[in-house]
């Protein structure tokens, strides 16, 4: 299977150049995410982080407030 794709790939001018705008785009887009999370304020990082904590007492307040 493998020597079919490879055979297959060899055959197409310029393939050489997709790995490095797979490469390209990856490290942009880890990039991109690393500057905004340190620019961050702590606010902002304390408020996200209990969001796992306060689903289920919204969930419970969201479901008390519909039975009224």
């Amino acid at each position: 299977m493998l020597r079919f794709i490879k055979q297959n790939l060899e055959t197409i001018s310029g393939v050489g150049i997709f790995p490095m705008i797979s490469l390209l785009i990856f490290v942009t887009f880890f990039v991109i995410v690393l500057i905004r999370v340190r620019k961050m304020s702590k606010s902002s990082v304390s408020e996200i982080s209990s969001y796992p904590l306060n689903d289920d007492i919204n969930e419970e307040n969201n479901f008390s407030q519909q039975q009224n």
